[in-house]
């Protein structure tokens, strides 16, 4: 049974200030709580679902303690839930430790300069795991990791992608042998442009772009190529663009 104080405090995880101060976050169903129970069951804290969803997990709910199992009603699940449609299952997870170090060479990593629209960063973060991107760095201003939106736009890709937030200035400061490659409106080709083995590819804010700071620290600007009579590209289809094209064989 679903108690009125649990109720409120699940409540209170659809709000910044209290995800902010809480050790762990939910995530909302079956396709996700299934490979947060497959990857990574030790994060799993409880599970709060509709009885005709845990008969068809049956198997996967053995290897979870039954006291972390609660069912719950509809009408339970749709106050608890954040999507417009319940969807049969939600879960809280502990938070996601990643390792505490950046490891930068031989690699490429993805870094996000004030990304605001959830479903944005969550995009990247999926995207990134399809091409083999390990990390994405974040500033601080960007949207957090946490927001619902965010967490249901990865599919998953949460558990395979570290995220930092970093106050990016001063970090792109200290690096010194690693290129940094920007997205702007007037720079190089990526269409001409080789895959990289290692470098920093940093995508802006959905409408002001990369910050004019960080621009100067490039040791690279470079531009995605317009044929049509669009004015921009969505942040996370350039994300996609420039992953795809920087990737291609290097990853």
């Amino acid at each position: 049974m679903l108690s009125k104080s649990r109720l409120k405090y699940i409540q209170s995880l659809a709000h910044k200030k209290f995800r902010e101060a809480s050790p762990e976050f939910f995530i909302e169903g079956p396709k996700m709580v299934e490979e947060f129970m497959v990857s990574r069951p030790d994060l799993i804290n409880e599970i709060y679902c509709l009885d005709i969803w845990a008969e068809v997990a049956k198997r996967l709910l053995s290897s979870i303690g039954p006291e972390k199992i609660i069912p719950v009603t509809e009408s339970e699940l749709g106050r608890i839930s954040v999507l417009s449609t319940p969807n049969k299952v939600v879960a809280l997870v502990k938070k996601l430790n990643p390792p505490e170090e950046l490891i930068l060479h031989n690699q490429l990593t993805l870094v996000l300069d004030n990304i605001q629209d959830p479903g944005n960063l969550g995009t990247i973060i999926r995207t990134a795991d399809w091409f083999g991107l390990g990390q994405v760095v974040c500033s601080k201003e960007s949207v957090e990791l946490y927001n619902p939106k965010v967490i249901q736009s990865t599919m998953g890709s949460i558990l395979r992608v570290n995220v930092y937030y970093l106050e990016l200035e001063e970090w792109l400061e200290k690096i010194t042998d690693i290129p940094v490659f920007c997205t702007a409106l007037n720079g190089k080709n990526i269409l001409e442009m080789s895959p990289l083995n290692d470098g920093l590819l940093v995508i802006g804010n959905e409408s002001k772009g990369v910050r004019q700071t960080i621009l100067d620290m490039a040791t690279e600007k470079i531009t995605i190529p317009k044929y049509g009579g669009a004015e921009s590209l969505n942040a996370s289809v350039a994300a996609g663009i420039v992953m795809a094209q920087m990737c291609r064989r290097s990853c």
